[in-house]
């Protein structure tokens, strides 16, 4: 089943939540929305055949940002989360000028990784496009002060986890490549300033040890997200999650088993392009 218009009134799922990913790394977010708020239905919305973002040009994370947020519109959506951080930083002005939803984005944990450091030596890791933002530096310019933050991208450790990949040599070894030097420099905490990254917290917490502290912004976005909700806004008797990915609907399906969600039904969203 497509995503087009003609399509929509078959799987409406009544004021429900639209979450945004470039594909399977948003789940980490829509876990903690699920948990905080147990009532809501959801709309999960990956666009895996264009995963990932991380170094994809600004403008072309923005369009497609845009075009989520247009579906998000047909399944008449009470609010959208942006489960993506390059997304976040990218497009997030531009869909709360298109939409007056509550639009929730994602930040690296910056601030509270500057506030709960002792070594005063913080680790960021993301994607080039998040660490190069406009964003990022001003959340250094404005909580960096006397501690050192170390910004590193992970190269391939995305593509590795869309891939299904969340353990194995070669993701220890991207891993151990991204967080070695930073825990080196005597980094204390580590933020994961990217929504995959969570998928593969066993192996980062391994390889940090117990000298750091492993953060990532999920339970802050449940809460930001329960302050931002209509207070009268419906919620369901019923409470559905429906997932809709740009790439193979199977695909996509096996992951999310591979993840523990497996009674699970993905529809395809089509969009052409340009």
């Amino acid at each position: 089943m497509d995503g087009s218009p003609g399509m929509i009134a078959e799987i409406e799922t009544g004021d429900p939540i639209g979450v945004f990913d470039s594909g399977i790394g948003g789940l980490s977010i829509l876990r903690a929305l699920r948990t905080r708020l147990p009532q809501e239905s959801f709309c999960y919305l990956a666009d895996s055949a264009h995963a990932p973002y991380g170094e994809r040009d600004p403008g072309f994370v923005e369009e497609r940002a845009c075009r989520a947020l247009e579906l998000f519109l047909k399944l008449k959506v009470k609010c959208v989360v942006l489960a993506c951080n390059t997304a976040s930083v990218v497009a997030s002005q531009r869909l709360r000028s298109l939409t007056s939803l509550p639009v929730v984005a994602i930040e690296p944990a910056i601030k509270p990784a500057v506030q709960m450091s002792r070594s005063r030596v913080v680790l960021v890791l993301g994607t080039s496009t998040t660490l190069s933002s406009a964003s990022v530096e001003k959340l250094l310019q404005a909580y960096g002060g006397d501690v050192r933050v170390l910004l590193q991208a992970c190269p391939g450790l995305v593509e590795r986890i869309e891939q299904g990949q969340i353990s194995g040599r070669a993701t220890h070894d991207i891993l151990e490549a991204a967080l070695r030097p930073g825990l080196d420099a005597g980094a204390d905490v580590v933020v994961l300033g990217c929504t995959h990254f969570p998928l593969v917290m066993p192996e980062i917490v391994a390889i940090a040890g117990p000298q750091a502290r492993v953060i990532e912004p999920s339970d802050a976005i449940a809460l930001q997200l329960e302050r931002v909700l209509p207070s009268r806004s419906a919620v369901s008797h019923h409470p559905l999650v429906r997932y809709f990915t740009s790439g193979d609907p199977l695909r996509f399906q096996r992951l999310l088993a591979m993840l523990g969600e497996k009674e699970t039904e993905v529809l395809f969203w089509k969009q052409t392009e340009g």
